[in-house]
């Protein structure tokens, strides 16, 4: 079963999909469902001794086309509706080790081939509003999988962060005639206390407002709302800094550093000029044994608190050698 309620309190859909339960959990590596399928081997789900990089439905998803049946009937105060969308699952590489901070950069621009490509197509079915690329890294972040792989959601309807961030945008536009994430941009590479690394035509930065520990966004320097927006000589220079930042995230500890990667883009239906393409990192290790838990503040109020400043921790990552 899989549906969207609306929350009253918060105005705000969510999906509940209680098949997911039966989902395959943390399974041996040598039956991982994301590895390629070897002659006389476990079958997974890449019917294929080799690939580069693979694109499917996911086997759970929380959202399909068509949907399934509701569950519940719904009301005025509690609406129902059924949870249409797309969910896939974009596997990096065949290697069940590798982290896109070891793949070659070659192999990352590949990848914003791939992402570029889906959130094009997946955005121009009728019913799609917003295409939502992520990757989950890690058992810290609650990854069940952990051959290296991300996700992508395309939704019915504007989720709720980007929706605040289109329009808090939008509002800035109005307000001073500019784009909000230039702006942000113009003021970080004036301070220069909070990048991380930068190239031609990116730049990676520990925002002013960090709420994770070593929080960063990838702000691409030029205005653009959507992958689908980037130059080749762009899409290069993201490879280079994407896998620049996962290095010095994997560097910092010395371990593969659990983090939350999601790509926020324009939305696939409707006029959007003053939005602005970015990524954002959200890793969970404050330090190299302990975690940041969404505890009362975060979790009830949605007030985060964060303990140490967004200024020392990108000059820890910047001291990262890599």
């Amino acid at each position: 079963m899989s549906e969207l309620r609306w929350n009253p309190q918060l105005q705000q859909w969510v999906i509940v999909a209680t098949h997911r339960q039966d989902r395959t959990y943390k399974p041996p590596a040598e039956f991982c469902p994301l590895c390629p399928t070897k002659p006389g081997a476990f079958p997974t789900e890449i019917p294929a001794e080799d690939y580069e990089i693979v694109v499917f439905e996911n086997k759970f998803p929380s959202l399909k086309t068509p949907p399934p049946e509701m569950a519940v009937e719904g009301s005025d105060l509690y609406p129902v509706k059924p949870a249409e969308g797309i969910c896939e699952v974009i596997c990096y590489s065949p290697n069940h080790t590798l982290t896109l901070g070891e793949a070659p950069v070659e192999h990352i621009y590949n990848l914003i081939q791939v992402w570029t490509d889906r959130y094009q197509e997946l955005g121009s079915k009728p019913e799609i509003n917003y295409v939502f690329i992520f990757e989950n890294r890690g058992e810290a972040v609650g990854v069940t999988l952990h051959h290296p792989h991300g996700q992508i959601y395309a939704f019915p309807f504007i989720p709720p962060t980007p929706e605040k961030e289109l329009a808090a945008a939008k509002q800035h536009h109005e307000k001073h005639g500019r784009c909000l994430y230039c702006d942000i941009l113009k003021q970080e590479r004036e301070d220069r206390k909070r990048i991380v690394c930068e190239n031609a035509n990116f730049t990676a930065m520990v925002p002013f407002y960090a709420r994770y520990p070593y929080e960063v966004h990838i702000l691409a320097n030029r205005h653009v709302g959507a992958l689908t927006d980037l130059t080749e000589q762009e899409q290069w220079d993201l490879a280079e800094i994407l896998k620049e930042l996962i290095t010095r995230y994997d560097n910092l500890f010395g371990f593969q550093l659990p983090y939350i990667m999601v790509l926020h883009q324009k939305p696939t239906k409707g006029d959007y000029p003053e939005y602005h393409f970015h990524f954002e990192f959200y890793p969970f290790n404050r330090t190299e044994t302990k975690l940041k838990y969404l505890a009362g503040v975060e979790s009830g109020a949605g007030t985060f608190i964060t303990d140490m400043s967004p200024e020392d921790q990108a000059e820890r990552l910047r001291g990262v050698k890599i």
